[in-house]
């Protein structure tokens, strides 16, 4: 999110969380002061790389709920997050996947992490608005619950829906949409949202 009246048309809709870029080489970084919204809403910051310093004052300007972690940080940095946020914020880790990925590296995000948010590698470190082939989720076994995003769009409900079906989706918590649902960068089609969440409410 972006654009204040567009952030409060979207909180409307009452998802379960806003997201907020505090990333400069973002066309989506944000910038202001975020509209007053329902507690009910979480908001969380995405960061690429921030020191945990950094991401402590967006927690405490911006009363953030939780962080998405978009870079390379590793276990014991979020591990020093959590023990430098007394407020339990939810830390959620981006992984980039492709056919090749090691299920193995998010062993020792286990202890560190509330979520893994799955994404789609590419040229962004997020925003690409494509899928990656969910079958690689097969070699997903952990118990740790986990965001599915990268390139969910309109199109796309019938997909999710037979995914969430599947045992690849255990553990699927969420679903992150960004880039299919916006006319530009930050500014989401809110009709186009809402169609979404009831049809996603009616698969369920």
């Amino acid at each position: 999110m972006k654009y204040n009246q567009n952030i409060e048309s979207v909180a409307g809709l009452q998802p379960d969380y806003l997201g907020f870029i505090f990333y400069e080489r973002s066309k989506r970084n944000f910038e202001g002061h975020i509209p007053e919204i329902t507690h009910n809403i979480k908001k969380v910051g995405v960061f690429v790389n921030a020191t945990v310093s950094e991401i402590n004052s967006k927690i405490t300007e911006h009363n953030l709920d939780a962080v998405q972690l978009h870079g390379d940080e590793s276990p014991a940095y979020c591990l020093a997050l959590r023990e430098n946020n007394a407020t339990g914020i939810e830390i959620m880790k981006a992984f980039s996947m492709s056919a090749d990925f090691d299920f193995e590296i998010l062993k020792a995000y286990m202890s560190t992490c509330d979520y893994f948010l799955f994404d789609t590698k590419g040229k962004e470190r997020g925003g690409n608005g494509t899928l990656f082939d969910w079958e690689i989720l097969k070699g997903y076994n952990l118990d740790k619950p986990f965001f599915l995003s990268g390139g969910i769009g309109p199109d796309e409900i019938e997909q999710v829906a037979e995914f969430l079906q599947t045992p690849m989706a255990t553990n699927c918590y969420a679903l992150d949409v960004n880039s299919k649902f916006e006319s530009k960068p930050g500014m989401k089609k809110v009709l186009e949202l809402k169609k979404f969440i009831e049809l996603n409410a009616k698969e369920e």
